[in-house]
């Protein structure tokens, strides 16, 4: 990751509460910035499925479900094929 800058941002209190709980005192900016990592690539994954879409017919319940297997890491099979 590039360098780190300060930010000022407004939370609901439940929620940056149970994170910090969850973190403790240390961990809650990386635990924020890993949170937005993970929405910006579905972000651009939404955004690269859409264009394919554009260009091809829709995917496939078992398309989506390799392509997640994948995204988890995980190598079972799925839909009867290895992902």
């Amino acid at each position: 990751m590039s360098s780190s800058r300060k930010y000022s941002i407004s939370l609901p209190e439940d929620l940056a509460e149970a994170v910090r709980a969850h973190v403790g005192p240390g961990g809650f900016s990386a635990y924020v910035a890993e949170a937005l990592e993970q929405r910006v690539a579905m972000d651009k994954l939404r955004e690269i499925v859409a264009d394919f879409e554009t260009d091809n017919d829709e995917l496939t319940r078992e398309e989506v479900e390799a392509a997640r297997a994948l995204l988890r890491h995980d190598h079972r099979q799925v839909g009867g094929a290895a992902a």
